[in-house]
């Protein structure tokens, strides 16, 4: 316990009370006062002293004898701080220098960026302790055993940290629509990129004696025009050549039959599609009676019995609605290069042949994003539809483009003419993305490809 402080011996006059009286030359222990005079007590100043301010709180006896003592204490000239520095720079001791305390508040804003000042409590007096930056202890970001693992399992399992796609939602503006069935058009895309090789035609000219790759470019050229002249849905036509190429898959047919053939496609095919589908009558018209009506009727069951009776089959068209739909916002111009470039690939064997409808669909929509200069050419909502990347599409992006350079000059124009009408925006008429698609190493390839195809074209 702390000792009780001792009362100075000589004590000044205390108003009110008289002085303390002495007894055997000391003063009185206890020290007692008129219970009057307690929260009064005034001291008289010294002579020359500075005035005391007033206290308005009560006044305990320690407190009391403190005041005593430093009224008779001399003046000290170089008082102790009450600042004890711990760490760093010595305290200053000289007269005239400033304190610690003053020293740190002059250089607080530029200590600032070098000395971290610690202020720590203790039993007599506050400790400020001084800590450079350049000796700050910090914690380094060590990782963890779990961490760790957690990478090396994505890593396993092929997950990487990549940013994330950005995909955009495509059927947002039909969710009203019935008819876009929105709940399950997710399903039915993957149910048609399952089965499209199931339905797909087979390589059928090695099979057909009196056929080959420009026979049957005429023929498609042909239904073009008269799917034109009937002004049918585009459903129509790409289920007309896609009935015709399966029956050629799956029976030799004469060459006087190949119109009858187109006919009766394209019957069927408006039967399944259209709402009002041409009459018999209107089909030996465009034919110009070259057949009687029982000859269309027994090719069309002749047909239907080949095919099984199976027609629902996703052709390119399905794709193709898909796909432009989730190139970006409706836009009449891509959608119209699109479907140019589409039917330039559904006339050419080749294509049709060597590549799945899905894969003809997302292809058109490249061609059709580099004639337009759109940028990017492949966006990760096309990548995320399509479920091809843009390396993939390249090859037949290429064929399309150079049936595209060429159209103008085949003899074969239906396609042509019917893009550049100015209803259709007149795409056919724009120049292709030949640079585009042809980077400086491809370029050789890319001439003896042109040249390949302007003698196919020149053939028809």
């Amino acid at each position: 316990m702390a000792s009780r402080d001792v009362v100075p011996k000589i004590l000044p006059k205390v108003v009110g009370g008289g002085e303390v009286k002495k007894k055997n030359g000391q003063a009185d222990g206890r020290n007692r006062r008129a219970l009057g005079d307690i929260g009064n007590l005034v001291t008289v100043p010294a002579v020359g002293a500075k005035p005391q301010t007033k206290v308005s709180r009560p006044v305990a006896r320690r407190f009391a004898s403190q005041l005593i003592a430093k009224e008779q204490e001399p003046v000290q000239k170089n008082k102790k701080p009450l600042v004890e520095v711990t760490k760093g720079v010595a305290a200053r001791k000289a007269v005239g220098v400033p304190t610690k305390a003053e020293a740190i508040k002059k250089d607080s804003v530029k200590a600032k960026a070098d000395i971290i000042s610690v202020i720590r409590p203790d039993e007599d007096a506050k400790t400020i302790e001084e800590i450079p930056l350049n000796e700050r202890k910090v914690k380094k970001s060590e990782k963890t055993l779990t961490s760790i693992l957690t990478a090396r399992s994505k890593a396993a399992c092929g997950v990487s940290n990549k940013p994330k796609l950005q995909i955009a939602d495509i059927d947002t503006a039909d969710v009203d629509n019935h008819l876009a069935a929105v709940e399950y058009v997710e399903d039915l895309y993957k149910f048609y990129k399952l089965t499209e090789d199931e339905h797909r035609p087979g390589d059928y000219m090695d099979s057909q004696p009196e056929i080959n790759a420009r026979v049957r470019a005429i023929l498609v050229d042909w239904l073009i025009e008269a799917h034109k002249r009937f002004e049918l849905r585009p459903e129509s036509l790409y289920l007309t050549v896609n009935i015709m190429d399966r029956f050629f898959s799956e029976e030799t047919l004469p060459r006087r039959e190949l119109q009858l053939l187109c006919i009766s496609s394209m019957l069927i095919a408006c039967k399944y599609e259209e709402i009002w589908a041409p009459e018999v009558n209107d089909f030996l018209t465009i034919t110009d009676n070259a057949y009687v009506r029982d000859q269309i009727l027994v090719m069309e069951k002749t047909i239907l019995e080949k095919l099984e009776w199976y027609l629902t089959v996703p052709t390119p068209y399905v794709f193709l609605v898909r796909y432009i739909k989730a190139a970006g916002p409706s836009d009449q111009e891509m959608e119209n290069m699109t479907f140019f470039l589409a039917e330039l690939g559904l006339m050419n064997y080749m294509t049709v042949i060597s590549y799945c409808p899905s894969k003809l669909a997302a292809s058109a929509v490249y061609a059709a994003r580099a004639t337009l200069n759109k940028s990017p050419r492949w966006t990760d909502t096309l990548k995320h539809h399509t479920g091809y990347s843009e390396e993939q599409l390249m090859e037949c992006a290429k064929q399309l483009v150079s049936f595209h350079s060429g159209a103008a000059e085949n003899k074969l124009k239906a396609v042509y003419r019917k893009f550049s009408s100015p209803d259709r925006g007149a795409v056919a008429l724009l120049a292709p993305a030949r640079d585009q698609l042809a980077p400086s190493r491809y370029r050789k390839f890319w001439k003896q490809d042109c040249e390949c195809v302007s003698e196919i074209m020149s053939a028809f």
